[in-house]
């Protein structure tokens, strides 16, 4: 079953979350497969009935002070029997002294032991949000992300359409690159979409008849931001004299991403347009709709407001 699951070193988890290793050595490949933690209070009491053997586990000062209680034969059989399941990882929090025979254990057993300089609270969300990232579902999607006035704008459309130059020319304008030509997006709580690029191609633009782009490099570290939360999504396709386009606005398209239904504006490309600028204004026009005003809604009101009131005087 786990072949088919997304996972995530237990070594990658340190190196990224800098997580001291101070134990079981020749546990650091172990692979997790579970967002979920373990705080191994009523395990470390001797009650294993609902013990997940694929948590990590957190170790806190409450979990400490609690195994300290006990006498030294007690605590080092009931972390073996903890350790024993062979967990992903043990996690001390800052404040926690680790026990000799806590070391022992993990290197008998080739559970990897980690002290974090954090306490137990920070190190519990941080961990978390990050398990909730790496082992995500995924997918790729051939497009451009941006950052467009704080709004994550998806860009799609068949090669060649522009995706690349339209991003280019928004980058002149001080917005982000997110990633061009594949967006890697998951999926971090329902409804949460979030895109970024895959790490080779992080920072670059790929333009036609002028070859690779590195934005940083060329514009400024500013250029350029690892990860944005999908919030719109922009489809060019060239222009089609028999597709009726929405005029007003008012009628609504989506995309699904997984679950989640985004926004979607298609925008119908001619020579003499401004792909950019047309780009830049539905995405500052999706932000207003976001706060709370929509431009095609106020417009249909006020004019069924006139046309109300003229017939009122026509009565008269």
């Amino acid at each position: 079953m786990k072949e088919n699951q997304r996972s995530v070193s237990v070594k990658k988890i340190a190196k990224d979350l800098d997580l001291k290793l101070v134990g079981g050595f020749g546990g650091e490949n172990r692979l997790v497969y579970v967002e979920m933690l373990a705080r191994p209070g009523v395990e470390f009491a001797g009650f294993l009935d609902f013990y997940d053997k694929d948590r990590i586990l957190l170790i806190g000062s409450k979990e400490s002070h609690f195994l300290k209680l006990l006498d030294e034969e007690t605590q080092k059989s009931r972390v073996e029997a903890v350790l024993s399941q062979q967990p992903p990882a043990v996690i001390f929090s800052v404040n926690v002294e680790i026990p000799e025979y806590f070391i022992e254990l993990g290197n008998k057993y080739d559970v990897a032991l980690f002290k974090s300089n954090e306490r137990t609270t920070p190190i519990n969300s941080k961990l978390y949000a990050y398990l909730r990232s790496a082992l995500a579902p995924r997918m790729t999607i051939h497009g451009t992300l941006m950052d467009i006035y704080g709004l994550g704008v998806l860009i799609l459309g068949k090669s060649g359409i522009g995706k690349s130059e339209t991003a280019l020319e928004l980058l002149k304008r001080n917005h982000i690159l997110v990633a061009d030509d594949r967006v890697d997006v998951y999926e971090t709580a329902p409804g949460i979409i979030i895109g970024q690029a895959p790490k080779i191609l992080e920072r670059y633009l790929e333009i036609r008849g002028i070859g690779i782009v590195d934005v940083v490099q060329m514009l400024g570290a500013g250029a350029f931001r690892e990860n944005k939360k999908i919030r719109l999504v922009i489809e060019l396709e060239h222009w089609n004299d028999k597709k009726n386009y929405d005029r007003l606005g008012i009628d609504t398209e989506t995309y699904k991403i997984f679950d989640t239904d985004i926004p979607k504006i298609t925008i119908p490309i001619l020579p003499g347009r401004n792909t950019a600028t047309l780009v830049e204004s539905a995405a500052m026009n999706q932000k207003l709709k976001y706060l709370g005003y929509n431009a095609a809604e106020a417009l249909v009101k006020s004019v069924a407001l006139k046309a109300q009131n003229k017939g009122d005087n026509d009565e008269e």
